[in-house]
C-alpha cells in the first residue's frame, strides 16, 4: 500500500509539473492562492482569483525596509520609495507619462509603503488595465532615472513627513522606546530615519539602496482579483522575465539583539496636555509557533470594552484613550500598549496597572470565556479581511514581510490551536520587568524647558507612505486614450442587485454583492451636533457617546461582550447634522447585531455613573485637541466664514470643555427625547445577504420605535469675513498647518457643485499629479501635503478651502506659491486634456471604491442622505461625463475668489513668518 500511494503521489507531482505555465514552476497553492516561481530570474508570483467585482489589485513586495539600514542611511528605504514615483526613461513627467497619471487615468487607487521589512507598492484598478499595471512596475524595477534634482526637492518633502510625526507626543514617544529597547538589531531606529540622514544622504547611496535590493529574486508580485490565471502568468512573464536575476546574493541581516539584562526607561517631555504611558516588551520573531499565542493575548488586553485594560483603565477613569502597538514582524520586536492618561492620572499610577494585569495572567491565567471571544474576533477580522482585493493584498503583504505568505493561511488553523495555557506561558516568558522598556510622555507647560512637540493627532501609525490617506484614489494626469474613452462609455448596474424599503419607519437599502460571508452596514438619524440647544453644544455628542454603555436591561460589558463574541463591530459618532453608525459582522450574525443595534438606539440607560465617565474621557480628548494645528486651524477657519447661527459655524474647543463642564444627565435625556427615533433614520447593508431577511431582522427589531426629526432646510450663509489672514499661535510645533478658504453657497445637490467638483479636483484634489501637489510638492518641494477640497456641504451649503502643511521656514515659500497656483487657476481654468482626464478619473476611481461592501455601503448612504434616488448611483457616471468644460471653468470663476480668501495658520508662526 505505501508503495502505491508513493507512485501515484510522484505521478500527480509530475502532472502537476508538466501542467507548469511555461517559464514558471508551480511551488505550493494553499487557501485558493497559489505560488508560482519565475525560473528565469527567481521572481515570487501570488495569485488568487475573485471574479465577484471587475477589479484587482496588483501589488509588488521588495523584501527591504529599514531593518536593512544602517546609520548614515537611516530613512534610505522611505526615501528611495519616494522616488520610485519620480520615473523611468519610458514613465516620467517629462514625456508625459508620469507614473500617477497612467495609472490614475484609469481610476487606479495606488500608493506605496514602507515598513520595517518590506516595501511595497500596489494599484487597485479595473482588470481590464492589468497590462499596464504590470509594465510600469516592471519597468521602474530596474530602470528607475534616480536623479539628484529629484531627491533634493524630494528630501524636503520627505522631512517634513518627518517634522509631522515629531508634533505627536505618541510617535516621537516610539521612537524612544524602540531605540531604547533595541540597541543592536536595525529595528532600533524608526523608519523614517534620522532627520540628519533624511536631509544629507546622497543620490549615490540611494542608487547602491536600488542597485543591491530591487531585483526580481528579492520581490514577491501578488494579483488578486479578477483576472484570468494563464493571460495573467503570460503578462509577467512578457514583462519581468526579461530582467535578470540580482548579479550578487541578496545581503542578509545577520545582527541579532544582545539579551537585555535589566529594566529600561526613557521620558520625553514636551509642549502638550496629555500625558502617555508604553511599557515595551520583546517578543519573537512572527514566525514563531508562540506568535499566534500573542495575536490572542492582544485581543484579551486591548480589544474592545470586555478587554482588561480597557475595564482597568478607561472605564476606571485613569486613561481617556489607549492603543496597543503589536505586529508580527520578521525579527525579534515589540509589544507595547500606550496609555493616553486621564487629567490628574499619574504615570506611575497607569503603568502599574498595566503590570498588575501580566501579573495577574501569570498568576491566574485567562479564563476559558476570554479566549473564546479572542478567537472569534480574529476569525471575523480574518473574513472581513477577504473584503476586497486590496484588503487581501494588504494583509498577504504583512505575511511575506515576515517571511511566509502561508502565514495568512495558516492563521485561524493556529489560532484554533491556542489554548488558556499557551497565552499564560507566553505572558510568563517574555512579560518580565528585566525585558521591559517604560517609556514617559510628560505634557509640560508652554515655554518651559521642552522639545517640540504635541498631543497626539489622529490616525497616528509607524507605516510611512506618499500620503496620508491610503483609501483615496491618487489621481494623475494623462492622455485620453481609446481605452479610457471605452471606460467612460462602460455602464454601471448595480442597483439590479439592490432593494429599498421603508421598514418600521425607517429607509432601508440593501445590496447584494459577490464577497463571501460578510455583511457592512451604515446609517444615520437626524440628531447631529447642529440640534443641540444653544445653551450647551455637547448635547448630541455626549448623547451619542453614552449609546453603548449600557441598555435597560444590558450593562456595557454585556453588550460589549455580545458583539465581541461574535468578533462584530458596531460604532456611533456623531457630526454636524446626524448620528451615525456603521457594523461590521458574518452574515449569520446580522440578525444578532442589528438587535443590539436596535437596543441601544432604544433603551439607553443613561446612568450617572456612566456619563461621569464620558465626560471626563470627552475632556481629555478636548484638551488633545487643543494642542492639534489641524482642529485649531479648521476651527478658526469655520468661526471666521459662517454666521454663529450657521450650522457649519460649530463651537470653539474652548467652548466645548467650558460646555461640557455644565452638561448635565437631565440635558442628555432631553436631547434623546427630543430628537431620537426613526424619523429621518438611513440603513444601508451591503455584502453576503438576502434582501427579506435584511428587512426581516430590521422589522422585527425596530418596529414599534416612534419619534425623531427631519433635518431641516437651513439658510445660505452670507459672507461674514473675507481677505483676512489670521494667525493661531501654539508652541513647540515643529509643522505648521495652513488653511485657505471662503464659502461656495453651495450644496452637494446643486447643479453647479459637480463642474466645480471636477475643476477642483484639478487644482488639488487628492492627487499627485493634481496642480498642488505636482507643482507645490513634487516639483518646489514644499510640502509633504496639501490639497483642496469642498466639504460640509451635504445638508447646508458649505466652503472650500485648500489644506496643507509646511516646515515653519518654508511657510511664506508654500503660502505665495499656494496663492500664485490659485490665481492661476481662477483666471485661466483648466485645460481640456486636464478635464478629460478627471472625468475619466473619476469615473474609474468611483468602480474601483464599489467594489468592497464599505465602499458601497458609504456611497450609497451619501447618495440616499443628499435626496438622490437609487438610480443615480448606476447613473453617476453619466452625470460626470454630461459635464462640459464651459460648466467647470464658469464655475471656478463663479464661486472662488483669490481676492476674497480667508487664511489661517496654526503652529509655532507669526504673520512676518507668513509674509517675510
Amino acid at each position: 500500500m505505501n508503495k502505491l500511494l508513493t507512485l501515484l503521489f510522484s505521478l500527480s507531482m509530475m502532472l502537476s509539473a508538466s501542467n507548469d505555465p511555461e517559464g514558471f514552476s508551480k511551488i505550493k497553492e494553499m487557501g485558493g492562492i497559489e505560488e508560482y516561481r519565475l525560473e528565469s530570474n527567481g521572481l515570487t508570483v501570488l495569485l488568487m482569483e475573485d471574479n465577484s467585482a471587475p477589479v484587482l489589485t496588483f501589488m509588488v513586495t521588495y523584501k527591504v525596509g529599514s531593518r536593512n539600514e544602517v546609520t548614515g542611511t537611516t530613512g534610505a528605504t522611505h526615501v528611495l520609495e519616494h522616488l520610485m514615483f519620480k520615473g523611468t526613461e519610458k514613465y516620467n513627467k517629462e514625456n508625459g507619462g508620469h507614473i500617477d497619471a497612467k495609472l490614475g487615468n484609469i481610476g487606479a487607487m495606488l500608493n506605496a509603503t514602507t515598513w520595517l521589512d518590506r516595501t511595497n507598492y500596489y494599484e487597485s484598478i479595473p482588470s481590464d488595465y492589468l497590462e499596464l499595471a504590470v509594465d510600469i512596475e516592471s519597468d521602474r524595477m530596474r530602470n528607475l532615472l534616480l536623479r539628484d534634482e529629484d531627491r533634493q526637492a524630494e528630501m524636503t518633502v520627505v522631512r517634513n513627513e518627518f517634522e509631522r510625526g515629531e508634533n505627536s507626543p505618541f510617535q516621537s514617544l516610539d521612537k524612544e522606546i524602540w531605540a531604547a529597547a533595541i540597541i543592536a538589531h536595525p529595528y532600533h531606529h524608526s523608519t523614517i530615519g534620522w532627520r540628519s540622514d533624511i536631509e544629507n544622504v546622497p543620490i549615490e547611496k540611494l542608487r547602491e539602496f536600488y542597485d543591491t535590493f530591487y531585483w526580481p529574486n528579492n520581490a514577491t508580485v501578488t494579483v488578486i482579483g479578477d483576472f484570468q490565471k494563464d493571460s495573467a502568468l503570460e503578462l509577467i512573464k512578457k514583462y519581468y522575465g526579461q530582467i535578470p536575476s540580482s548579479p550578487y546574493p541578496i545581503p542578509e541581516v545577520y545582527t541579532t539583539e544582545p539579551e537585555q539584562q535589566g529594566p529600561r526607561r526613557v521620558t520625553l517631555k514636551r509642549s502638550g496636555q496629555i500625558g502617555v504611558v508604553g511599557i515595551a516588551h520583546k517578543i519573537p520573531k512572527g514566525t514563531s509557533d508562540e506568535t499566534f499565542s500573542l495575536l490572542v493575548l492582544e485581543k484579551i488586553l486591548s480589544e474592545g470594552k470586555s478587554s482588561r485594560l480597557y475595564k482597568a483603565l478607561i472605564d476606571q477613569n485613569k486613561a481617556v484613550n489607549m492603543y496597543l502597538s503589536y505586529m508580527p514582524f520578521r525579527d525579534e520586536s515589540l509589544f507595547i500598549p500606550y496609555v493616553m492618561l486621564a487629567p490628574g492620572v499619574t504615570h506611575e499610577k497607569v503603568e502599574k496597572i498595566i503590570l498588575d494585569e501580566y501579573e495577574k495572567i501569570k498568576n491566574e491565567g485567562i479564563t476559558k470565556e476570554e479566549l473564546e471571544r479572542a478567537k472569534n474576533q480574529i476569525f471575523a477580522q480574518t473574513a472581513f479581511s477577504r473584503d476586497g482585493s486590496f484588503s487581501i493584498a494588504s494583509e498577504l503583504n504583512e505575511s511575506i514581510a515576515m517571511g511566509d505568505w502561508t502565514f495568512f493561511v495558516r492563521k485561524i488553523e493556529n489560532i484554533n490551536k491556542v489554548t488558556e495555557e499557551d497565552v499564560k506561558n507566553v505572558v510568563s516568558k517574555y512579560f518580565i520587568e528585566d525585558k521591559s522598556t517604560t517609556g514617559y510622555f510628560i505634557p509640560v507647560t508652554a515655554g518651559a524647558d521642552a522639545e517640540a512637540g504635541k498631543a497626539p493627532q489622529r490616525n497616528e501609525g509607524k507605516l510611512f507612505y506618499r500620503t496620508p490617506n491610503q483609501e483615496e484614489p491618487v489621481e494623475a494626469e494623462g492622455e485620453l486614450n481609446a481605452a479610457t474613452t471605452q471606460l467612460l462609455n462602460e455602464e454601471i448596474k448595480i442597483t439590479d442587485n439592490m432593494k429599498r424599503e421603508n421598514v418600521a419607519g425607517i429607509d432601508v437599502i440593501s445590496a447584494k454583492t459577490g464577497v463571501d460571508n460578510v455583511i457592512t452596514f451604515r446609517g444615520s438619524l437626524a440628531a447631529g451636533d447642529a440640534f443641540s440647544p444653544k445653551t450647551n453644544s455637547l448635547a448630541a455628542d455626549v448623547t451619542g457617546a453614552l449609546l453603548d454603555k449600557g441598555t435597560k436591561n444590558k450593562s456595557k460589558f454585556e453588550l460589549a461582550e455580545e458583539l465581541e463574541n461574535l468578533g462584530a463591530s458596531l460604532r456611533f459618532s456623531v457630526s454636524t447634522h446626524t448620528l451615525d453608525f456603521n457594523g461590521k459582522c458574518l452574515s449569520k450574525d446580522f440578525d444578532k447585531v442589528i438587535s443590539l443595534l436596535a437596543e441601544q438606539l432604544r433603551e439607553p440607560s443613561f446612568t450617572q455613573e456612566e456619563f461621569d465617565k464620558v465626560v471626563n474621557q470627552k475632556l481629555g480628548g478636548l484638551k488633545q485637541s487643543l494642542e492639534e494645528p489641524n482642529v485649531r486651524a479648521e476651527e478658526k477657519m469655520n468661526d471666521l466664514l459662517f454666521d454663529e447661527n450657521h450650522p457649519n459655524h460649530g463651537t470653539s474647543v474652548q467652548k466645548a470643555i467650558d460646555d461640557l463642564s455644565k452638561l448635565t444627565l437631565d440635558d442628555v435625556k432631553e436631547f434623546y427625547s427630543k430628537y431620537y427615533g426613526p424619523k429621518s433614520m438611513i440603513l444601508v447593508a451591503v455584502g453576503d445577504l438576502e434582501h427579506a431577511s435584511v428587512q426581516s431582522s430590521i422589522s422585527n427589531s425596530f418596529n414599534g420605535w416612534e419619534g425623531g426629526v427631519e433635518i431641516p432646510s437651513y439658510e445660505k450663509g452670507q459672507i461674514k469675513t473675507s481677505g483676512k489672514t489670521e494667525i493661531v499661535r501654539l508652541e513647540d510645533k515643529t509643522s505648521a498647518t495652513i488653511q485657505i478658504g471662503q464659502i461656495t453657497g453651495l450644496k452637494n445637490s446643486d447643479k453647479d457643485y459637480l463642474p466645480l467638483t471636477i475643476a477642483n479636483q484639478v487644482f488639488g484634489g487628492g492627487s499627485f499629479t493634481a496642480r498642488l501637489m505636482s507643482i507645490i510638492r513634487d516639483e518646489e518641494g514644499l510640502t509633504y501635503g496639501i490639497y483642496a477640497s469642498l466639504s460640509n456641504d451635504v445638508y447646508t451649503d458649505g466652503l472650500w478651502s485648500i489644506w496643507g502643511t509646511f516646515s515653519p521656514d518654508l511657510l511664506s515659500k508654500g503660502y505665495s506659491s499656494t496663492m500664485r497656483e490659485l490665481k492661476r487657476w481662477v483666471a485661466e481654468g483648466v485645460s481640456e486634456e486636464e478635464f478629460n482626464n478627471v472625468k475619466t478619473r473619476l469615473i474609474g476611481s468611483y468602480k474601483v471604491r464599489l467594489a468592497t461592501t464599505n465602499g458601497m455601503a458609504s456611497t450609497i448612504l451619501s447618495f440616499i442622505q443628499r435626496g438622490y434616488d437609487l438610480d443615480y448611483i448606476d447613473n453617476y457616471p453619466k452625470e460626470i461625463e454630461a459635464v462640459s468644460l464651459e460648466d467647470v471653468n464658469a464655475a471656478v470663476k463663479k464661486y472662488i475668489d483669490p481676492e476674497k480668501v480667508v487664511v489661517v495658520v496654526a503652529g509655532t508662526v507669526t504673520e512676518e513668518d507668513l509674509k517675510k
